[in-house]
């Protein structure tokens, strides 16, 4: 790198090295820069990039949250935890950490309807964006959709590939749409490409024992549930409805219209 001048810290001379070469800086220009700007100048230089750098990495943190589909924004700060229950295999510090996504291993995330399991989930897949994990979100439905899709398009491998790239796969509503056997197939085969490779969480709303009612067949939803339970935590997230809890409505009258 040549001499570096005395009034030069060692520290911020290998940061604005790097931070040159990040920004295709050549050798020569580096070396120039070092051993001949002045402390002023250098020290002018390495705040421009630390503010590029920075900038650099708060856009591709916003590009990935938008690239993973959620359908709305939450915050960890605003969710409930007192109706949730960790299973022993998971603290709930754990869970928060994210250090499931590095063991790759999957959550599935197990209430009834309104209980918090798609916000939970959303709150997990921002926070996953934001330590610059490639998250996608997206309902059984939808997922079902897309890959038979794919097939009819001849771009079903593609869009499998495109999948399996990613960090963690956030599937929700499952159990609030029945598939045929050729997308209950599709499906199977994003799970079994996850298994040991990637992340999921799962919301949904039935046991395991009912599985085999979304996807038509028993041993398929057998095995489906077999590759996710290996590595999977599973957490109940409870029976309180916390949309009636909040909603401005009387509860009483929101009880009577669901009859």
């Amino acid at each position: 790198m040549g001499y570096v001048s005395s009034s030069l810290r060692k520290e911020q001379a290998t940061r604005l090295s790097h931070n040159m070469r990040r920004f295709l800086l050549s050798s020569d220009a580096i070396d120039f820069c070092l051993t001949k700007a002045p402390a002023k100048t250098l020290d002018f230089i390495d705040d421009l990039f630390i503010r590029e750098s920075e900038r650099r990495i708060q856009a591709r943190k916003a590009n990935m949250v938008k690239s993973a589909g959620f359908p709305t924004i939450k915050s960890l700060d605003d969710y409930d935890f007192r109706e949730v229950t960790m299973p022993s295999s998971m603290t709930h510090e754990q869970m928060l950490s994210l250090d499931f996504i590095t063991a790759k291993n999957s959550l599935v995330m197990v209430g009834v309807c309104g209980s918090g399991k798609t916000m939970l989930s959303i709150c997990l897949g921002l926070k996953a964006c934001a330590m610059e994990y490639t998250v996608k979100f997206v309902t059984l439905a939808q997922l079902a959709m897309k890959l038979k899709t794919s097939a009819d398009e001849g771009r079903l491998e593609h869009t499998l590939l495109q999948l399996r790239k990613l960090d963690l796969l956030i599937i929700d509503e499952w159990g609030y749409c029945q598939l045929d056997r050729e997308s209950a197939g599709y499906i199977f085969r994003v799970i079994a490409d996850s298994y040991e490779r990637k992340s999921l969480i799962i919301t949904t709303n039935l046991p395991f024992s009912e599985w085999g009612k979304i996807v038509a067949d028993e041993q398929l939803a057998a095995a489906i549930i077999d590759r996710i339970v290996h590595y999977g935590h599973l957490i109940d997230t409870g029976t309180k409805d916390w949309r009636v809890v909040n909603s401005p409505m009387n509860k009483t009258q929101v009880v009577e219209l669901r009859k």
